[in-house]
Protein backbone atom coordinates (compact mmCIF):
# COMPACT_ATOMS: atom_id res chain seq x y z
CA UNK A 1 0.00 0.00 0.00
CA UNK A 2 1.39 3.29 -1.08
CA UNK A 3 0.01 5.91 1.10
CA UNK A 4 1.80 9.13 -0.22
CA UNK A 5 -1.43 9.23 -2.61
CA UNK A 6 0.40 11.58 -4.97
CA UNK A 7 0.98 14.09 -2.32
CA UNK A 8 -2.99 13.62 -2.35
CA UNK A 9 -2.47 14.51 -6.50
CA UNK A 10 -0.42 17.70 -5.44
CA UNK A 11 -2.77 18.77 -3.05
CA UNK A 12 -4.21 20.87 -6.04
CA UNK A 13 -7.47 22.34 -5.20
CA UNK A 14 -8.28 19.12 -2.36
CA UNK A 15 -9.76 21.69 0.10
CA UNK A 16 -12.11 23.50 -1.71
CA UNK A 17 -13.63 20.34 -3.86
CA UNK A 18 -16.55 18.45 -3.32
CA UNK A 19 -17.55 14.81 -3.46
CA UNK A 20 -21.18 14.37 -5.14
CA UNK A 21 -22.73 12.01 -2.68
CA UNK A 22 -25.77 10.43 -3.23
CA UNK A 23 -27.18 8.81 -0.40
CA UNK A 24 -27.67 4.89 -0.50
CA UNK A 25 -30.18 2.37 1.65
CA UNK A 26 -27.31 -0.53 1.90
CA UNK A 27 -28.35 -3.66 2.35
CA UNK A 28 -28.04 -7.33 1.30
CA UNK A 29 -29.34 -8.49 -1.39
CA UNK A 30 -30.69 -12.37 -1.25
CA UNK A 31 -30.57 -14.79 -4.55
CA UNK A 32 -32.33 -17.90 -4.33
CA UNK A 33 -30.38 -20.69 -5.88
CA UNK A 34 -30.82 -24.50 -5.14
CA UNK A 35 -33.13 -23.75 -2.41
CA UNK A 36 -30.00 -21.76 -0.26
CA UNK A 37 -30.37 -18.04 -0.02
CA UNK A 38 -27.41 -16.40 -1.03
CA UNK A 39 -25.78 -12.79 0.64
CA UNK A 40 -24.74 -10.45 -1.39
CA UNK A 41 -23.43 -7.16 -0.60
CA UNK A 42 -23.56 -4.40 -2.73
CA UNK A 43 -21.58 -0.95 -1.03
CA UNK A 44 -21.21 2.48 -3.12
CA UNK A 45 -17.74 3.73 -3.66
CA UNK A 46 -17.36 7.43 -4.47
CA UNK A 47 -14.16 8.90 -5.99
CA UNK A 48 -12.61 12.07 -4.97
CA UNK A 49 -10.35 13.59 -7.32
CA UNK A 50 -9.23 10.11 -8.44
CA UNK A 51 -7.32 9.43 -5.25
CA UNK A 52 -9.46 8.32 -2.92
CA UNK A 53 -11.65 5.66 -3.35
CA UNK A 54 -14.62 5.62 -0.29
CA UNK A 55 -17.91 3.93 1.25
CA UNK A 56 -19.82 4.14 4.89
CA UNK A 57 -19.65 1.21 7.70
CA UNK A 58 -21.25 1.37 10.52
CA UNK A 59 -19.38 0.19 13.72
CA UNK A 60 -22.05 -0.57 17.08
CA UNK A 61 -25.51 -0.79 18.23
CA UNK A 62 -26.20 2.42 17.74
CA UNK A 63 -25.00 2.55 13.79
CA UNK A 64 -21.96 4.77 14.16
CA UNK A 65 -21.66 5.59 10.44
CA UNK A 66 -17.75 6.05 9.04
CA UNK A 67 -16.61 6.35 5.74
CA UNK A 68 -13.44 4.20 4.76
CA UNK A 69 -11.18 3.13 2.41
CA UNK A 70 -11.94 -0.43 1.55
CA UNK A 71 -8.34 -1.09 1.08
CA UNK A 72 -7.10 -4.38 -0.74
CA UNK A 73 -3.45 -3.54 0.39
CA UNK A 74 -3.48 -4.40 3.92
CA UNK A 75 -5.36 -6.05 6.67
CA UNK A 76 -7.13 -4.03 9.70
CA UNK A 77 -9.70 -1.99 10.56
CA UNK A 78 -9.53 0.99 12.16
CA UNK A 79 -11.50 4.30 12.19
CA UNK A 80 -10.63 7.83 14.97
CA UNK A 81 -11.87 7.21 18.41
CA UNK A 82 -13.68 9.98 20.26
CA UNK A 83 -10.04 10.22 22.11
CA UNK A 84 -8.37 11.52 19.01
CA UNK A 85 -8.32 15.03 20.00
CA UNK A 86 -5.32 16.23 16.86
CA UNK A 87 -6.53 18.81 14.64
CA UNK A 88 -6.39 16.06 12.24
CA UNK A 89 -9.45 14.21 13.59
CA UNK A 90 -11.22 17.29 13.94
CA UNK A 91 -13.66 17.02 10.54
CA UNK A 92 -13.47 13.48 11.03
CA UNK A 93 -16.57 11.03 12.56
CA UNK A 94 -14.91 9.52 16.02
CA UNK A 95 -16.19 5.92 17.21
CA UNK A 96 -17.33 6.71 20.64
CA UNK A 97 -17.77 3.20 22.56
CA UNK A 98 -19.47 4.81 25.53
CA UNK A 99 -22.44 4.83 23.04
CA UNK A 100 -22.77 0.96 21.76
CA UNK A 101 -23.65 -1.44 24.33
CA UNK A 102 -22.48 -4.42 21.86
CA UNK A 103 -18.99 -2.77 22.32
CA UNK A 104 -16.19 -5.12 24.38
CA UNK A 105 -13.20 -3.58 25.72
CA UNK A 106 -9.80 -4.67 25.09
CA UNK A 107 -7.05 -1.61 25.05
CA UNK A 108 -4.01 -3.36 24.08
CA UNK A 109 -2.07 -0.24 22.25
CA UNK A 110 -1.88 -0.75 18.22
CA UNK A 111 0.08 0.69 15.65
CA UNK A 112 0.22 0.25 12.18
CA UNK A 113 2.54 1.90 9.59
CA UNK A 114 2.29 3.41 6.36
CA UNK A 115 4.93 4.43 4.23
CA UNK A 116 4.61 7.67 5.48
CA UNK A 117 4.64 6.85 9.34
CA UNK A 118 2.83 5.61 12.25
CA UNK A 119 -0.92 5.51 13.19
CA UNK A 120 -1.64 4.32 16.72
CA UNK A 121 -4.09 4.13 18.94
CA UNK A 122 -5.88 0.91 20.78
CA UNK A 123 -7.86 -2.01 20.33
CA UNK A 124 -11.65 -2.57 21.09
CA UNK A 125 -14.52 -5.10 19.74
CA UNK A 126 -17.63 -4.44 18.54
CA UNK A 127 -20.54 -5.13 16.36
CA UNK A 128 -19.68 -3.60 12.22
CA UNK A 129 -21.84 -3.92 8.99
CA UNK A 130 -20.20 -3.21 5.93
CA UNK A 131 -22.84 -3.25 2.39
CA UNK A 132 -26.22 -4.00 5.08
CA UNK A 133 -24.08 -7.19 6.28
CA UNK A 134 -23.67 -7.42 9.89
CA UNK A 135 -20.41 -8.95 11.40
CA UNK A 136 -20.05 -9.50 14.80
CA UNK A 137 -17.23 -9.23 17.63
CA UNK A 138 -15.03 -7.55 15.35
CA UNK A 139 -11.87 -6.67 16.84
CA UNK A 140 -10.27 -2.94 15.52
CA UNK A 141 -8.66 0.10 16.64
CA UNK A 142 -9.51 3.27 17.67
CA UNK A 143 -6.94 6.04 16.58
CA UNK A 144 -5.68 8.42 18.61
CA UNK A 145 -2.87 9.66 16.43
CA UNK A 146 -3.45 9.71 12.65
CA UNK A 147 0.01 11.88 12.36
CA UNK A 148 1.68 9.56 10.50
CA UNK A 149 -1.08 9.90 6.91
CA UNK A 150 0.10 13.55 7.13
CA UNK A 151 -1.85 15.48 5.15
CA UNK A 152 -3.66 12.89 3.35
CA UNK A 153 -5.75 11.89 6.29
CA UNK A 154 -6.25 15.70 7.39
CA UNK A 155 -7.15 16.66 4.30
CA UNK A 156 -9.06 13.51 2.55
CA UNK A 157 -12.41 12.43 2.37
CA UNK A 158 -12.10 8.94 4.57
CA UNK A 159 -12.22 8.44 8.65
CA UNK A 160 -10.65 5.50 8.74
CA UNK A 161 -9.49 1.94 6.68
CA UNK A 162 -10.75 -1.64 6.11
CA UNK A 163 -8.07 -4.06 5.51
CA UNK A 164 -9.24 -6.86 2.86
CA UNK A 165 -6.19 -8.58 1.98
CA UNK A 166 -4.82 -11.97 4.18
CA UNK A 167 -5.06 -12.26 8.13
CA UNK A 168 -1.24 -13.28 7.70
CA UNK A 169 -0.36 -9.69 7.38
CA UNK A 170 -2.94 -8.20 9.63
CA UNK A 171 -1.17 -6.38 12.55
CA UNK A 172 -1.73 -8.20 16.05
CA UNK A 173 -2.81 -11.40 13.82
CA UNK A 174 -6.74 -9.94 14.30
CA UNK A 175 -8.63 -11.42 11.61
CA UNK A 176 -10.01 -9.56 9.05
CA UNK A 177 -13.36 -8.09 8.31
CA UNK A 178 -14.47 -10.32 5.49
CA UNK A 179 -12.46 -13.56 6.76
CA UNK A 180 -15.69 -13.03 9.40
CA UNK A 181 -17.67 -12.62 7.14
CA UNK A 182 -16.86 -15.80 5.45
CA UNK A 183 -16.35 -17.73 8.82
CA UNK A 184 -19.80 -16.42 10.78
CA UNK A 185 -21.52 -17.15 6.76
CA UNK A 186 -21.93 -14.09 6.68
CA UNK A 187 -21.60 -13.93 3.02
CA UNK A 188 -21.53 -17.29 1.34
CA UNK A 189 -19.59 -16.98 -1.35
CA UNK A 190 -15.56 -16.22 -0.36
CA UNK A 191 -15.46 -13.41 -3.07
CA UNK A 192 -15.51 -9.15 -3.37
CA UNK A 193 -14.81 -7.41 -6.53
CA UNK A 194 -14.27 -4.04 -7.07
CA UNK A 195 -15.90 -1.28 -10.02
CA UNK A 196 -14.33 1.78 -9.15
CA UNK A 197 -15.65 5.01 -11.41
CA UNK A 198 -13.50 6.04 -14.36
CA UNK A 199 -14.06 9.77 -13.44
CA UNK A 200 -13.74 12.34 -10.34
CA UNK A 201 -16.90 12.57 -8.73
CA UNK A 202 -18.55 8.91 -10.48
CA UNK A 203 -19.25 6.43 -8.11
CA UNK A 204 -18.44 2.93 -8.22
CA UNK A 205 -19.16 -0.47 -6.37
CA UNK A 206 -17.63 -3.43 -4.35
CA UNK A 207 -19.70 -6.32 -3.95
CA UNK A 208 -18.97 -8.68 -1.14
CA UNK A 209 -20.17 -12.63 -1.30
CA UNK A 210 -19.92 -12.43 -5.41
CA UNK A 211 -19.56 -10.53 -8.89
CA UNK A 212 -22.15 -8.73 -11.08
CA UNK A 213 -22.10 -9.60 -14.90
CA UNK A 214 -23.38 -6.43 -15.28
CA UNK A 215 -19.82 -4.95 -14.70
CA UNK A 216 -17.67 -6.29 -16.99
CA UNK A 217 -17.90 -7.46 -20.73
CA UNK A 218 -16.37 -10.22 -21.78
CA UNK A 219 -14.72 -13.41 -19.86
CA UNK A 220 -13.24 -13.06 -16.82
CA UNK A 221 -9.02 -14.06 -16.94
CA UNK A 222 -7.97 -15.85 -13.52
CA UNK A 223 -4.33 -15.99 -12.49
CA UNK A 224 -3.91 -18.05 -9.40
CA UNK A 225 -2.48 -16.00 -6.23
CA UNK A 226 1.65 -16.64 -5.63
CA UNK A 227 1.36 -15.73 -1.87
CA UNK A 228 -1.44 -15.41 0.95
CA UNK A 229 -0.30 -12.27 1.53
CA UNK A 230 -0.95 -9.27 -0.07
CA UNK A 231 -3.29 -10.40 -3.41
CA UNK A 232 -0.15 -10.98 -4.90
CA UNK A 233 0.48 -12.67 -8.60
CA UNK A 234 2.96 -13.54 -11.51
CA UNK A 235 3.39 -10.41 -13.64
CA UNK A 236 4.65 -11.67 -17.45
CA UNK A 237 6.04 -8.10 -18.25
CA UNK A 238 5.09 -4.25 -18.21
CA UNK A 239 4.96 -3.04 -21.97
CA UNK A 240 4.56 1.10 -22.85
CA UNK A 241 3.93 0.84 -27.02
CA UNK A 242 4.65 -2.74 -27.07
CA UNK A 243 8.55 -2.34 -25.41
CA UNK A 244 9.35 -3.98 -22.29
CA UNK A 245 10.13 -1.64 -19.17
CA UNK A 246 10.81 -3.91 -16.58
CA UNK A 247 11.80 -7.11 -15.51
CA UNK A 248 9.93 -7.35 -12.29
CA UNK A 249 7.78 -10.57 -12.39
CA UNK A 250 5.47 -9.78 -9.64
CA UNK A 251 2.35 -7.66 -9.44
CA UNK A 252 0.33 -7.19 -6.43
CA UNK A 253 -3.93 -6.00 -6.60
CA UNK A 254 -4.15 -2.89 -4.48
CA UNK A 255 -7.26 -0.73 -4.45
CA UNK A 256 -6.02 1.52 -1.64
CA UNK A 257 -2.99 2.63 -3.60
CA UNK A 258 -3.92 5.75 -6.25
CA UNK A 259 -1.46 5.03 -8.35
CA UNK A 260 0.77 2.59 -10.48
CA UNK A 261 3.64 1.45 -8.30
CA UNK A 262 7.08 0.19 -9.45
CA UNK A 263 10.30 -0.28 -9.26
CA UNK A 264 12.54 3.27 -8.78
CA UNK A 265 14.40 2.92 -11.93
CA UNK A 266 11.89 1.76 -14.15
CA UNK A 267 9.57 4.11 -13.38
CA UNK A 268 12.26 6.19 -14.17
CA UNK A 269 12.44 5.01 -18.05
CA UNK A 270 8.88 4.62 -18.27
CA UNK A 271 8.78 8.83 -17.17
CA UNK A 272 12.02 9.63 -19.61
CA UNK A 273 10.19 8.14 -22.56
CA UNK A 274 6.68 10.11 -22.10
CA UNK A 275 8.41 13.13 -21.32
CA UNK A 276 7.70 13.36 -17.68
CA UNK A 277 9.48 15.42 -14.80
CA UNK A 278 10.25 14.71 -11.34
CA UNK A 279 8.14 16.30 -8.72
CA UNK A 280 8.59 14.66 -5.37
CA UNK A 281 8.46 10.85 -3.59
CA UNK A 282 9.18 9.30 -7.07
CA UNK A 283 5.84 11.07 -8.65
CA UNK A 284 5.89 12.64 -11.94
CA UNK A 285 4.47 15.45 -13.53
CA UNK A 286 3.47 15.86 -17.26
CA UNK A 287 1.98 18.38 -19.86
CA UNK A 288 -1.46 17.38 -20.09
CA UNK A 289 -1.22 18.05 -24.32
CA UNK A 290 1.41 14.96 -24.34
CA UNK A 291 -1.10 12.03 -24.01
CA UNK A 292 -2.42 12.54 -27.57
CA UNK A 293 0.76 11.28 -28.83
CA UNK A 294 1.70 9.04 -26.33
CA UNK A 295 1.37 4.94 -26.99
CA UNK A 296 -0.15 3.10 -24.77
CA UNK A 297 1.11 0.85 -21.30
CA UNK A 298 0.08 -3.11 -20.66
CA UNK A 299 0.15 -5.28 -17.87
CA UNK A 300 0.60 -8.60 -19.29
CA UNK A 301 -1.29 -11.29 -16.68
CA UNK A 302 -2.33 -15.19 -17.46
CA UNK A 303 -1.11 -14.96 -21.19
CA UNK A 304 -3.29 -11.68 -22.13
CA UNK A 305 -2.13 -7.55 -22.36
CA UNK A 306 -4.33 -5.41 -19.74
CA UNK A 307 -4.06 -2.17 -21.76
CA UNK A 308 -4.09 1.34 -20.15
CA UNK A 309 -4.71 4.30 -22.77
CA UNK A 310 -2.53 7.73 -22.10
CA UNK A 311 -5.84 8.86 -21.31
CA UNK A 312 -6.25 5.99 -18.19
CA UNK A 313 -2.84 6.68 -17.09
CA UNK A 314 -1.63 10.27 -16.98
CA UNK A 315 -4.31 11.84 -14.24
CA UNK A 316 -5.43 15.56 -14.70
CA UNK A 317 -5.44 17.54 -11.75
CA UNK A 318 -8.67 19.80 -11.45
CA UNK A 319 -7.98 21.04 -15.03
CA UNK A 320 -4.69 22.82 -14.07
CA UNK A 321 -1.59 20.15 -14.66
CA UNK A 322 -1.36 16.31 -15.24
CA UNK A 323 0.26 13.90 -13.03
CA UNK A 324 1.89 10.80 -14.49
CA UNK A 325 0.07 7.65 -13.02
CA UNK A 326 3.08 5.66 -12.23
CA UNK A 327 5.00 6.42 -8.68
CA UNK A 328 8.77 4.89 -7.90
CA UNK A 329 8.79 2.43 -4.56
CA UNK A 330 11.56 1.01 -3.37
CA UNK A 331 11.57 -1.47 -1.15
CA UNK A 332 13.99 -4.13 1.36
CA UNK A 333 16.45 -5.65 -0.25
CA UNK A 334 15.38 -8.63 0.75
CA UNK A 335 11.89 -7.91 -0.90
CA UNK A 336 11.92 -9.04 -4.85
CA UNK A 337 10.62 -5.67 -6.90
CA UNK A 338 6.84 -5.46 -7.73
CA UNK A 339 4.30 -3.43 -9.53
CA UNK A 340 1.98 -2.35 -7.30
CA UNK A 341 -1.36 -2.57 -9.56
CA UNK A 342 -3.37 0.78 -7.80
CA UNK A 343 -6.29 2.47 -8.46
CA UNK A 344 -5.27 3.86 -11.96
CA UNK A 345 -5.44 -0.04 -12.98
CA UNK A 346 -8.44 -1.02 -11.71
CA UNK A 347 -10.57 1.74 -12.63
CA UNK A 348 -10.24 0.69 -15.60
CA UNK A 349 -10.33 -3.11 -15.36
CA UNK A 350 -12.92 -5.07 -13.23
CA UNK A 351 -11.29 -6.49 -10.42
CA UNK A 352 -12.46 -9.52 -8.79
CA UNK A 353 -10.86 -11.13 -5.58
CA UNK A 354 -11.40 -14.28 -4.77
CA UNK A 355 -10.55 -15.53 -1.14
CA UNK A 356 -11.68 -19.70 -1.81
CA UNK A 357 -10.02 -20.48 -4.81
CA UNK A 358 -6.76 -17.88 -4.47
CA UNK A 359 -6.87 -15.88 -7.58
CA UNK A 360 -7.52 -12.90 -8.99
CA UNK A 361 -10.19 -12.27 -12.15
CA UNK A 362 -9.26 -9.68 -14.83
CA UNK A 363 -12.28 -8.67 -16.94
CA UNK A 364 -13.02 -5.18 -19.45
CA UNK A 365 -14.60 -2.76 -17.24
CA UNK A 366 -18.66 -2.10 -18.26
CA UNK A 367 -20.20 1.17 -17.92
CA UNK A 368 -22.63 0.59 -14.81
CA UNK A 369 -23.67 4.07 -13.17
Amino acid sequence: MIRTVAALLLVLATVSAEVVRVPVAHKPVKRATAGRRLAIGREVINDYENAQFYGNITIGSDNQVFEVIFDSGSSNLWVPSVKCTSLDCLLKHKYDHTKSSTYIPNGKPFAIEYVSGNVSGFLSEDDVTVAGLPVKDVTFAEITNPAGLGLAFGVGKFDGILGLAWKTISVDDLPTVFGLMVSQKVVDQGVFAFYLPSTSGGLGELILGGIDKAHYHGDLTYTPLTHETYWQIDLEGVTLGGESVTTSKVGVLDTGTSLLGGPVNDVKVIASKVGATPVINGEYSISCSKRSSLPNVAFHVAGKAFELTPDQYILDVENVECLLGFVGITLPPTEPPLWIMGDVFIRQWYTVFDRANERIGLAAMSKFF
